[in-house]
């Protein structure tokens, strides 16, 4: 998830920008590291050979046209605010906040989730299987671990985002890359080996879209493929990204298309479908296949790194939404009260936020019939808000393209207006058909009775999407802080509305006098 640095106080004198040497291959690997994760893959391998279809219709209807449209709108408006001075430039800052908010929320959600992981990946370190397995699934060790897990990542946190960065690199290596190679390689040497396959190759590669109950889980992949908002905003500082960055696109989409497909397949061929569990499944892949080759305790070493991935993955990712909140928040979006922050510069208020969120979402786990149902709700609801966000993305891009038409683009999406409208009706209608699909229970797994399933689902979506607009509306003007300047909205410099279109012409740069202007007249409001 992209992260928003306080750094606007500065930018008002700033220079033009410096572009630093970020190579196409380098790009290339900055998205892959972004994406790709080996947590989702079980819900995937439920579908055997399906599962390629909908990694590949994922990567086209939501992967590229959005990381497109985030490289154009990145190049476009490199001052500080991510997605928030996106949104605002199309649609007003209401909107922007919302998106900004949306976004932490995704991430508050996604914890639980990926921390129901980390414990069952812990209890796979353990002997017998048949132990690992009953300890996995049990609700209290779950929870005690959850909660251990993200308190103590919490409060590390509180100690610098450099202390969080360190745990995160290891992790992030240790804890995925290798896993992920491993997993891969275990997998085609099993095949060599001549060893039973239990994935199903009658399956079809087209799915029975008749049967929404059945491809529900492959909804979840658009959340797979989260995060480009983060890396589009580095593509200011490529050499060529009219040619260059699109180019990063392809390549890391298919590499994130082999790791993935072959990734999955590897648990499917060990894994019967019957018995594929979305949170137990990759630590039973990693021992048979280890079995495979006369080592089964090797698994519960994969078990160890994959829990100290996820706990790395979990410490950085605590700190990086939030201080982008907190950014915006200083020019008036939250009480002062929020805005403090520790010696090490760290918002310990807004963490205590999302450390409380976090453990009243974790006790969804004593209302619903098993961890794994628990899992599958959490995943859904984290992909039901980033993809509201998502659509707000996609809208802003297309209504700046007719606001804003001579605005500097370091990045344009090709083929002029065409182009555009292409790219953001896939965009937003794969987003659209994969928030509609998360709305229905799976029939993979029990979650319980299908009206608490959509029940909880409903209202925790409209309660997570209207509350920025609530806190928006109650927001007072002795919320900005002063020593924020943020620097204004193109529409602000202006003085237009954000629906009304742009008068500068193609090139023009505001002066340094209207400039200030806007920020002592945002004061006033």
């Amino acid at each position: 998830m992209a992260t928003t640095k306080d750094n606007t106080s500065s930018e008002i004198k700033k220079s033009p920008i410096v572009k630093s040497s970020i190579s196409m291959i380098t790009m290339t690997v900055m998205i892959i590291t972004t994406i790709v994760s080996l947590r989702g893959l079980p819900s995937q391998a439920e579908f055997g050979l399906t599962s390629i279809f909908y990694y590949i219709f994922a990567a086209v209807v939501f992967l590229i046209p959005y990381s497109l449209v985030c490289a154009e709108l990145a190049s476009t408006y490199t001052q500080s605010g991510g997605l928030f001075r996106w949104v605002s430039e199309a649609f007003g800052p209401r909107f922007g906040w919302a998106a900004m908010y949306l976004e932490w929320q995704t991430v508050v959600i996604w914890f639980p989730s990926v921390l129901m992981f980390a414990s069952v990946s812990l209890a796979y370190i353990f002997w017998p299987e048949s132990f690992d397995q009953k300890l996995a699934s049990n609700k209290l060790y779950t929870i005690i671990v959850l909660l251990g897990i993200y308190w103590f990542s919490t409060f590390n946190t509180f100690r610098g985002i450099k202390s969080a960065n360190k745990l995160s690199t290891i992790g992030g290596f240790m804890g995925t890359i290798v896993p992920g190679a491993i997993l891969i390689i275990l997998g085609i040497v099993y095949l060599l080996l001549g060893k039973p396959i239990e994935l199903p190759l009658h399956q079809p590669f087209f799915p029975d879209f008749s049967k929404l109950g059945t491809v529900v889980l492959a909804a979840s992949i658009f959340l797979f493929y989260g995060g480009m908002e983060m890396q589009g905003v580095h593509i200011q500082n490529m050499k060529n990204p009219a040619k260059d960055f699109p180019l990063s696109v392809l390549l890391a989409t298919i590499a994130i298309l082999i790791i993935f497909i072959f990734a999955t397949l590897s648990i499917g061929i060990v894994v019967p479908q019957k018995d594929i569990n979305l949170l137990q499944s990759l630590l039973v892949a990693y021992r048979d296949l280890w079995s495979a080759l006369g080592i089964p305790w090797l698994g519960n070493i994969m078990a160890g790194l994959i829990t100290f991935g996820v706990i790395g993955q979990v410490s950085v990712i605590i700190a990086g939404p939030s201080t982008g909140l907190m950014a915006v928040a200083k020019s008036g979006y939250l009480p002062r009260s929020l805005q403090k922050t520790n010696k090490n510069g760290i918002d310990t208020s807004i963490l205590y936020i999302q450390a409380i969120f976090v453990t009243i979402l974790t006790f969804v786990l004593v209302i619903l019939p098993s961890v794994q149902s628990a899992y599958q709700i959490m995943s859904q609801m984290a992909t039901i808000i980033y993809l509201v966000m998502v659509i707000f993305i996609f809208g802003a891009a297309l209504k700046l393209r007719y606001t804003e038409p001579n605005k500097k683009r370091g990045f344009k999406i090709p083929g002029g207006m065409l182009g555009i409208w292409i790219v953001s009706v896939i965009g937003i209608g794969g987003a659209l058909f994969a928030l509609i699909l998360s709305f229905i229970p799976p029939s993979q797994i029990t979650t319980g009775s299908p009206a608490t399933y959509i029940g909880v689902l409903s209202v925790g979506s409209i309660i997570f999407v209207a509350l920025p607009f609530v806190v928006y509306a109650l927001r007072k003007k002795d919320w900005r802080n002063p020593a924020s300047k943020f620097y204004p909205f193109d529409y602000e410099i202006e003085g237009r509305k954000p629906s009304e279109k742009s008068k500068w012409p193609e090139g023009y740069v505001p002066s340094q006098t209207q400039i200030e202007a806007a920020i002592e007249k945002e004061k006033e409001n």
